[in-house]
C-alpha cells in the first residue's frame, strides 16, 4: 500500500462543552498540527498515487479557514463538542469530498493538539461515488 502525506500547522481556539472538563471549558488555544494521508494500492501511469500539489492545496485551504478561529463558532461544529476526534472527522469528510484520485482507497486525517496527543479519522472508500460518513 502506497501512502502520500502532507502536514500543516496552525493555531485555533475551542472550549469543551458538556460534562466537567475543568479549565478545558474555557476558551483556549491549541497549536494544532494536521496530517492528511492518502493511501492506495496502485500508481498511475506516471508513477504517482495522486497529485501531491492538489492535496497540499486542499489542506492549505482548510488550514486557512480554521486558523485563528474558535471552532465552537463554526457551523460544522454546531451541537458537537469540538474534540480533536470530531475535528479529525470533519476535516476528513471535507477533504475526502475534494480529493479526486481513482487509485486512492483510504483517506486519513490525523490532528495533534500538542506534541503528545492526537486523534485521527480514517475513511475507507468503497465506491468513489458513494462516500458515507458517520459521527
Amino acid at each position: 500500500m502506497y501512502t502520500v502525506a502532507v502536514k500543516r500547522d496552525f493555531v485555533a481556539q475551542h472550549y469543551l462543552i458538556s460534562s466537567d472538563w475543568g479549565e478545558e471549558k474555557r476558551n483556549h488555544s491549541h497549536h494544532y498540527q494536521v496530517e492528511l494521508q492518502v493511501k492506495g494500492r496502485k500508481l498511475d501511469q506516471h508513477g504517482y498515487l495522486l497529485d501531491i500539489m492538489d492535496i497540499q492545496s486542499y489542506l492549505d485551504e482548510q488550514v486557512h479557514y480554521y486558523r485563528d478561529r474558535t471552532l465552537n463558532d463554526l457551523p460544522e461544529f454546531m451541537g458537537l463538542n469540538p474534540s480533536i476526534e470530531c475535528f479529525a472527522f470533519i476535516l476528513c469528510k471535507t477533504l475526502s469530498g475534494r480529493i479526486n484520485a481513482p487509485a486512492a482507497s483510504i483517506i486519513e486525517v490525523k490532528i495533534w493538539e500538542n506534541d503528545a496527543t492526537w486523534a485521527s479519522y480514517r475513511h475507507v472508500q468503497q465506491d468513489h461515488h458513494d462516500i458515507k460518513f458517520e459521527l
